[in-house]
């Protein structure tokens, strides 16, 4: 995105922090990482938060916790879910934080079982929320086309965090 950064963890218990509604979830997740980030500064910083959890059929989809959920994520990926990510950012020098959640519905054809029992083995679902990366080889040529960035999807959303860096006047 092109800006230099420091990556300071949270370090919070995110397990800790419910909400049954997935944008208020990861908004109050982006929230304590920030405070949490802003107590270990000893000087003005920008800080650049975020969460995301996959909401699926009125359910939140965090990172499985085992491999049977990660299985049963798997096996029912091919019926659309959205991704909704928060974007945090808090200027400490001025105390402005503003924030935004983006999300983002994907589809997919159903994932064959080898392929499951593959991605199971390789073990990067335990490190996503909804289990999957869109962009993994295995996963991908299963993925179907959406509106929506890739990133906000895969991670940090561009659009939502350079337009919230500039309302807490940082300039790149």
């Amino acid at each position: 995105m092109g800006y230099e950064f420091d990556v300071v963890p949270a370090g919070i218990d995110e397990k800790a922090i419910r909400h049954t509604d997935p944008k208020d979830l990861t908004l109050l997740l982006g929230r304590a990482k920030a405070k949490a980030v802003a107590d270990k500064l000893t000087q003005p910083a920008v800080i650049i938060t975020s969460d995301q959890v996959v909401s699926f059929q009125g359910k939140i989809l965090e990172k499985p916790e085992n491999e049977q959920q990660a299985r049963w994520y798997l096996e029912n990926a091919h019926l659309p879910a959205s991704t909704v990510t928060s974007v945090v950012v808090t200027n400490t020098a001025t105390g402005k934080q503003v924030e935004g959640v983006d999300v983002v519905t994907v589809e997919m054809k159903p994932l064959p079982s080898d392929v499951i029992d593959a991605y199971l083995k390789q073990g990067d679902c335990y490190h996503l929320a909804g289990g999957f990366d869109i962009e993994d080889p295995m996963i991908k040529p299963y993925v179907k086309p959406f509106k929506g960035e890739s990133e906000s999807v895969c991670g940090l959303p561009k659009a939502l965090t350079h337009r919230l860096l500039k309302e807490v006047g940082y300039q790149n």
